[in-house]
């Protein structure tokens, strides 16, 4: 009976923090219809609060049929080249693509990711083609089409072995 219960209550945690998502930006919500936040929460960094996250999927899992998002609302102020540059170390750290693969994608990150101000929202989508299209503040500002690219740039939050795997169950709904 206990165990009912505790599961019962991690249940509707999850469908709380899933029910606090902010709804997608029009363009968001247009290109990947029948999306619904799986589950979210607050990422930190020693103890510093960098941004709520959600992620978005038509049914529970990473990844799900269908097209995924991962919505960031920021906390504080970052460079787009070094959101960029960490991404990379993340995917490198994941053992996603080449050097050079990797190298690539950085350098396309870092043309199309702005720098944030507390406030701002980044929204990244995984289309049924391989493409990610990406959003600032709910406007589009480009895409990388490149399926390899897809899979090793969500994973930074969605693997298995993410390095913040307390956020990963976030995101997926299960704390």
């Amino acid at each position: 009976m206990v165990v009912a219960l505790a599961l019962i209550a991690m249940a509707s945690l999850a469908h709380a923090t899933a029910d606090r998502a902010p709804p997608l930006p029009p363009d968001v919500a247009r290109l990947a219809p029948g999306m619904k936040p799986q589950g979210g929460g607050l990422l930190t960094w020693f103890g510093l609060s960098i941004y709520d996250g959600w992620y978005w999927a038509q049914a529970r899992g990473w990844p799900g049929a269908g097209p995924y998002a991962l919505d960031l609302h920021y906390h504080r102020d970052l460079v787009g080249a070094k959101i960029a540059e960490r991404s990379v170390e993340e995917i490198a750290k994941l053992g996603y693509g080449t050097a050079e693969e990797r190298a690539r994608w950085g350098t396309r990150m870092a043309q199309l990711f702005p720098d944030v101000r507390r406030g701002d929202r980044l929204t990244g989508v995984s289309l049924d083609d391989g493409a990610v299209q990406y959003f600032h503040n709910g406007a589009p500002i480009g895409e990388i089409a490149d399926p390899g690219f897809a899979r090793a740039f969500f994973a930074i939050w969605l693997d298995p072995k993410s390095t913040r795997a307390d956020f990963r169950e976030k995101l997926l709904g299960r704390q």
